[in-house]
């Protein structure tokens, strides 16, 4: 058998069955051109006889694309495949996908009507039928055909090899065995592949394919059951999209079978270092974005926060990572800044920021960092910096904010009035402006006196809800283009602004 497995992509078509989701021709094309610079083998684009719209993207798809076989979806219905050999006319690589029900369920859910049969037994001997026919009309339009047994894994054994067998005999060149409903378990999965190999006497003449759902989280591991059994071809989609909890995610099965390649002894011809990029692309265009706890490509798939895991990876990265991020496309591993960071995580960074602190001010620092972490999901290396100059260089309160008021709305003049103390002194103004904060800072500036030009100001939640914490930033630049940064935190995201405007102020005052 052939050590390479086959990677089938249906992003275009499972993926976009998912709910709330839909892709027009051009985002369409825009995704396959970025699955071609992934190197996947085969792109299901779309299913042509659903609509006009679909027909269009998988001709589009098939006239642009270059490298992958494009394919395209029908059921065992002579209409369908005709629309997918015309929709695939000009495709240099052109796969039909048809196939039909082959479970008792799906049979007697189906095809109840009595023309196909008045016994299950005759509805099977029918099916049967339609299925061979099937391939045979798809070899007309194609070379390359791939047959699928819809709900394999909850099909009678004996039923399912007769139909396998007659697809290869008909000219099926790749079998699809789906697990349509997520039912089955790996164990399961992957001794009914073993059976197909053992039981369709053809078989040497077609490639296995796997298609399994994730319904109850088990997709990856049965895909990857059933390569471990014989199959050749696995079908999934980027990020995992699809219909109800998804397909198998083709990212970790690639990453899988990479990582333990010792294990299954299998490669693909994937250009994992695209997959990063594929994942954010797939999310955009589909508005699914990516759970940060997502294997391979979520946000935290390679980032360290624990003191135990921060220090061990930094010693020797493989202590706990598996997978380098450079080989899904992302720059470089991450450690996250939080209260469970530990001494030697909050010292790589500072090191990896220009701070070398001796053992005495890196206490202190990490007294004070602990303090912030705990008010923080995460602290970034901006907060890092604003500790040191507290800590290390602590930057006197000429400014220090005694009261704010500020009036504002749709249908009034933005007002703010300050009370600060200034040296011991306590001194008050008030001002209008474009909206409360630029109101606040003029009344500041009257106050103190000072001319400081307000460079940027960026504001960002650091908790969630309503009663989010508002983190505001901002440069200020003084006298002789000096400038500095000011920081301020609060539910309120004016008094944030005005804490941030006022560190900024005493910064510049400590020049």
């Amino acid at each position: 058998m052939s050590d390479k497995v086959a990677i089938f992509d249906t992003t275009l078509r499972d993926g976009e069955q998912a709910a709330g989701t839909r892709l027009g021709s051009r985002e369409k094309l825009t995704i396959a051109r970025q699955l071609a610079r992934l190197n996947v083998d085969v792109i299901e684009a779309g299913y042509p006889a659903s609509s006009p719209e679909d027909f269009k993207s998988v001709q589009l798809v098939a006239q642009e694309i270059q490298g992958p076989s494009v394919c395209a979806l029908s059921r065992a219905v002579p209409a369908d495949i005709e629309a997918c050999a015309k929709a695939l006319a000009k495709a240099r690589r052109p796969r039909i996908h048809t196939g039909i029900g082959v479970s008792d369920i799906h049979i007697a859910g189906k095809f109840r009507d009595e023309k196909y049969g008045r016994t299950l037994g005759e509805k099977k001997a029918r099916i049967l039928k339609m299925a061979a026919d099937a391939v045979r009309l798809a070899r007309r339009g194609a070379d390359d055909v791939e047959f699928y047994a819809e709900d394999a894994g909850r099909a009678d054994p004996a039923y399912l090899f007769e139909v396998l067998e007659a697809a290869i005999a008909a000219g099926a060149t790749v079998l699809n065995i789906p697990d349509t409903t997520g039912y089955t378990v790996p164990e399961q999965f992957g001794a009914l592949i073993r059976s197909i190999r053992e039981n369709v006497p053809n078989i040497a003449r077609a490639v296995i394919s796997v298609h399994c759902h994730n319904d109850l989280g088990l997709a990856v591991a049965n895909s990857l059951a059933g390569v471990r059994n014989g199959a050749r071809q696995v079908e999934g989609t980027i990020n995992g999209i699809g219909e109800r909890a998804g397909n198998a995610a083709l990212e970790e099965v690639v990453m899988a079978l990479r990582t333990r390649r010792d294990y299954f002894g299998l490669a693909t011809g994937i250009e994992t270092r695209e997959f990063y990029r594929t994942s954010r692309l797939v999310a955009d265009m589909l508005g699914m974005s990516v759970p940060p706890n997502k294997a391979v490509v979520g946000g935290n798939a390679f980032s360290h926060s624990s003191g135990i895991h921060v220090d061990g990876f930094l010693k020797q990265r493989e202590t706990y990572e598996i997978m380098h991020p450079e080989d899904v496309g992302l720059p470089e591993s991450r450690v996250v800044l939080t209260a469970r960071t530990g001494r030697a995580g909050l010292r790589d960074r500072l090191k990896k920021l220009g701070y070398a602190l001796s053992p005495e001010e890196l206490d202190r620092t990490y007294q004070r960092f602990l303090a912030v972490a705990d008010k923080k999901q995460e602290v970034f290396d901006e907060d890092l910096v604003a500790i040191l100059h507290d800590q290390i260089h602590p930057v006197p309160e000429t400014y220090r904010l005694e009261y704010l008021h500020f009036y504002s709305g749709t249908a009034a003049i933005p007002t703010a009035a300050v009370r600060l103390s200034i040296k011991g002194e306590v001194k008050e103004a008030a001002a209008v402006g474009d909206g409360p904060v630029d109101a606040a800072c003029k009344a500041i500036a009257q106050v103190t006196n000072t001319s400081a030009r307000l460079v940027r100001y960026e504001i960002r939640a650091v908790t969630s809800g309503t009663g989010a914490l508002g983190e505001v930033t901002v440069n200020l630049e003084g006298a002789g283009g000096r400038r500095v940064m000011g920081r301020g935190v609060s539910t309120d995201v004016i008094e944030a602004s005005v804490k941030a405007y006022l560190d900024g102020l005493n910064k510049l005052a400590a020049l």
